[in-house]
């Protein structure tokens, strides 16, 4: 089997890291990812098993391609991280991915917030695994505009609290 491809995008955030991984945690994923990216396809909406927050949670993400992937919480480490896992991925992306480990990050950094958001890509194959390239910019410019996004949602809410 090819070997996984880790991706990651940064950004610093004027909020304190408590209110970021809050924010970031329960934000509703069709309102971060509500745009496509070239091929990558926004949310359009997501269904709760239960309860989202705590590690062994899932939902699944419908995204705009017609596609679904189960979404795990693996761990839940406020205010420093959370990770979960994408699996069970139909559509499109099925032929790319077979799984997906995904990490978000939050450090301190003068009076805000470094968030970052990390993807670990197992292939669905050897030969989706020659898309890699490819894929490495694509989701780097999509991870951009989620980022920017989360940020405009995430100092609106502050700011209300503030």
């Amino acid at each position: 089997m090819a070997s996984p491809l880790d991706i990651e995008q940064s950004r610093t955030y004027p909020v304190p890291p408590e209110q970021a991984f809050a924010f970031t945690l329960h934000s509703p994923l069709d309102k971060v990812f509500s745009r496509r990216y070239g091929p990558l396809p926004p949310v359009k909406e997501m269904t709760l098993d239960g309860t989202w927050g705590t590690a062994g949670d899932t939902r699944v993400v419908h995204t705009g391609d017609g596609g679904t992937m189960r979404e795990e919480l693996r761990s839940v480490e406020p205010p420093s991280s959370f990770s979960y896992e994408l699996t069970e991925v139909t559509g499109p992306l099925k032929a790319i991915a077979k799984s997906i480990d995904g990490r978000w990050t939050f450090e301190a950094v003068g009076s805000g917030t470094r968030i970052t958001w990390a993807w670990t890509i197992h292939p669905a194959s050897s030969a989706s695994a020659l898309a890699f390239p490819l894929l490495r910019p694509l989701w780097h410019g999509y991870a951009r505009r989620a980022l920017d996004r989360l940020e405009d949602l995430m100092v609106a809410d502050y700011s209300t609290l503030a």
